[in-house]
């Protein structure tokens, strides 16, 4: 027999002890305690169940069966929270030994590798991989320990001179790809690392920004791009941005930027044909020379840098490009623009002439085009599903299809950002899309005429071959399941379709995934989070100068009160860190958060056309604060303090490895497709996996799904305290 014993805490919580008496021989009892806030001063199985359930939707499973195995398991409540927690335990079970033998296979491979390694050196491209994946799959402590290893040592140091010879021959993206971006994932903390690398993406991104494409060159690239758009600009961000800054930041990452641009162009006779921009390189040290000895001036003003200074500095600077390199003057200041800019944050930025189409497309997720959505992934482009009721769907177009030409022109060299631009186009229009299909042995052209296209934001756990999806994981609990994708103007309406559909169908608890969401409008999450808020604050935002604003919560429209359970990651970032944090609020405590630590970006932007000429400025005016005022921290400004409580953390943390990661990912993309069109699809293998199969990979949505049955069974503790 079990006795318990209730404690009121200082903090008008109840701390419960379940104590064992010992056995006849007079050995001593054990207890078990458990907290659950607002429990009642009546003590009973009632109120243990509430307090398990409490445990499990804290993540604390180990401690929700330590409290149930001391009760009677015949109990209804106790028997489903028994099932629960021994569901969990079964499924960590078998991902430890999943990770274990999966570890014993790497570390065999390892070992294979220095066996090669005395007859012939592997390549690092080898070595890497197998690295990376122990230090997935094993646990915090032991992530370190594999860079001790001798060989492995050895590989890295062979990597960092071999990345210093690309270096030497302006092969900045081989440094990157084959040395630091593994040192900086083996390494996360090595701030050496990180700073060479953040410098060799800056020159990859300046020498491709230099580069020709088959939809652009560099002139239209920078067409329309004058200086007094950076002017304006900082006479917006003076009144409007979020909190004072420093010119002098500015002024040294715009010059830093010139003179790794200077660096890049030192190379470019090592470029392909693409390369068209003509300049002056034996003035090239004369222009990296200017540029150190206006960073002197800068580093000896003991009083700062004004606007109006930064302003000259700014002109200084192109009017020593005029005298030296002679680069396109639009080529100069938009890299100028784009440094200083960017020393603020990642996300305040000038949107050129050239930009704002595909800006805006990204934000409504909408535009004119075929509907079919494609990558590049394996090599060819590739559609890799199509959207139902396009154009695309009606021509006849499968996933699969590999998309060798556009208009006549070869896809092969095709970046797939200029694949898309060539695809979309004004609705009307017409685009030849010529393809190869598998078991197809002459090559078809498909003449399709574009239309608007409104991309869904809303999705099930899997696709019917019809189209419709499917948003049912637990048929017995009536657990449903909805993607949001983005946050766009469609998406509240498209979502409130979704649930009325749901609820009409008896819903008991619904899921909402957030993971790899990384925002959109502001609007729609707090419509979002007004389905399920009656009143009060949904979100709030303090700018600099002016008055506060926020959004409230109407009583009218409010969704029952049915469990509410929310998925999210490091790709849950903006308008979903504002969804997930309000309904997790400790305003509210209306949702359960599973998952991992969100992309921490706490911050709210807003656009202007004031910088003039057809280009707009998206910037950052203010942080926003959760219900009860706490606000999210951003991770660029954590990152600055050398800290990581960035962004919005789990209620149940569930760290996915590498291995599930893609089997996740895999499983989903093969839910996802929609494939035939309606049209002879038998030559296209049709691949869907069911509820068990699309769980036993997403192990994030598994445990979700057992936290929504825990909140089901508080549901059935509440109705028997009030039918009590």
């Amino acid at each position: 027999m079990a006795f318990w014993m209730l404690v009121f805490c200082r903090d008008q919580s109840v701390a419960m002890s379940v104590f064992l008496p010992g056995d006849s021989n007079g050995s001593a009892g054990e207890s078990v305690s458990v907290v659950e806030p607002d429990s009642t001063a009546v003590f009973g199985p009632v109120d243990l169940a509430r307090s398990v359930v409490f445990q499990i939707c804290s993540g604390e499973f180990g401690k929700a069966g330590e409290s149930l195995a001391a009760l009677d398991s015949n109990e209804l409540l106790f028997s489903e929270l028994h099932a629960i927690v021994s569901d969990y335990n079964s499924m960590e079970l078998s991902r430890r030994d999943v990770r274990s033998k999966a570890l014993i296979e790497q570390y065999a491979e390892l070992e294979k590798l220095k066996v090669e390694a005395e007859v012939n050196e592997p390549n690092l491209i080898e070595i890497f991989p197998v690295v990376l994946k122990i230090q997935s799959l094993s646990g915090e402590s032991d992530k370190s320990k594999i860079l001790g290893d001798t060989f492995v040592k050895s590989a890295i140091e062979r990597s960092i001179l071999e990345a210093n010879g690309y270096e030497s021959e302006g092969r900045w993206f081989d440094s990157l790809l084959r040395c630091y971006s593994w040192l900086t994932l083996f390494d996360e903390d090595n701030k050496a690392y990180q700073e060479h690398k953040e410098e060799l993406t800056e020159k990859v991104l300046i020498k491709s920004s230099l580069m020709d494409s088959p939809c652009e060159d560099h002139s239209e690239r920078y067409r329309f791009v004058a200086d007094e758009m950076l002017i304006r600009g900082l006479d917006v961000l003076e009144y409007a941005y979020v909190e004072p800054f420093y010119y002098r930041d500015m002024a040294d990452e715009s010059l830093g930027r010139c003179k790794n641009l200077a660096e890049v162009l030192r190379y470019s006779d090592s470029f392909d044909d693409s390369f068209t921009i003509e300049f002056s390189d034996a003035n090239i040290p004369a222009f990296i020379a200017g540029i150190d000895s206006f960073a002197g001036q800068v580093k000896h003003m003991p009083m700062g840098i004004s606007k109006d200074t930064f302003i000259r500095l700014f002109r200084g600077v192109l009017s020593l490009n005029e005298s030296t390199l002679g680069l396109p003057r639009e080529v100069l200041l938009a890299h100028f623009s784009e440094a200083a800019l960017g020393s603020l944050d990642p996300h305040t930025m000038i949107i050129w002439p050239k930009q704002v189409s595909d800006f805006d497309k990204n934000m409504t997720n909408e535009f004119s085009g075929v509907g079919i959505e494609i990558s590049k992934a394996d090599g060819p482009l590739k559609a890799t599903s199509l959207l139902p009721g396009t154009p695309a769907y009606a021509a006849g177009l499968d996933a699969g299809d590999i998309i060798e030409a556009i208009d006549g022109q070869s896809t092969r060299d095709m970046s797939i950002n200029c694949a898309v631009s060539k695809i979309t186009g004004p609705a009307g229009t017409d685009v030849v899309l010529t393809i190869r299909r598998q078991g197809v042995e002459e090559l078809m052209d498909f003449k399709i005429t574009r239309a608007r296209i409104v991309v869904p934001t809303i999705r099930g756990w899997r696709r019917e071959d019809s189209g419709k999806w499917q948003y049912i994981v637990d048929d017995s609990g009536r657990i449903g399941y909805v993607r949001i994708t983005s946050f766009s103007g469609t998406t509240a309406k498209d979502f409130e379709k979704v649930l009325k559909k749901l609820e009409s169908g008896g819903l008991g608890a619904l899921i909402i995934d957030l993971r790899y969401n990384s925002g959109g409008y502001l609007q729609t999450a707090a419509d979002i989070v007004d389905m399920f808020v009656s009143e009060g604050v949904i979100v709030s935002s303090q700018p600099r100068l002016g008055l506060p604003s926020w959004e409230p919560a109407h009583k009218k429209g409010t969704h029952p009160d049915y469990p509410l359970v929310i998925l999210i990651n490091g790709g849950s970032a903006s308008a979903s860190e504002i969804v997930a944090g309000a309904l997790a609020d400790k305003a509210y405590r209306r949702a359960v958060l599973v998952g991992e630590q969100s992309y921490g970006k706490g911050s709210v932007q807003t656009i202007t056309g004031y910088t003039g000429g057809n280009s707009q400025m998206k910037y950052t005016m203010a942080h926003y604060h959760l219900p009860s005022g706490d606000k999210v921290k951003s991770r660029f400004a954590m990152k600055k303090q050398g800290r990581k409580d960035w962004g919005i953390f789990p209620d149940v943390e569930v760290k996915m490895n590498s291995a599930e990661l893609k089997k996740f990912i895999d499983i989903q993309r093969d839910n996802d497709v929609l494939v035939g069109a309606g049209h002879d699809n038998g030559k296209v293998q049709i691949v869907r996996h069911d509820i068990d199969e699309t769980l036993g990979a997403d192990h994030q949505l598994a445990v979700a799904v057992l936290v929504a049955k825990a909140k089901l069974v508080e549901q059935k503790v509440d109705q028997l305290s009030q039918d009590e």
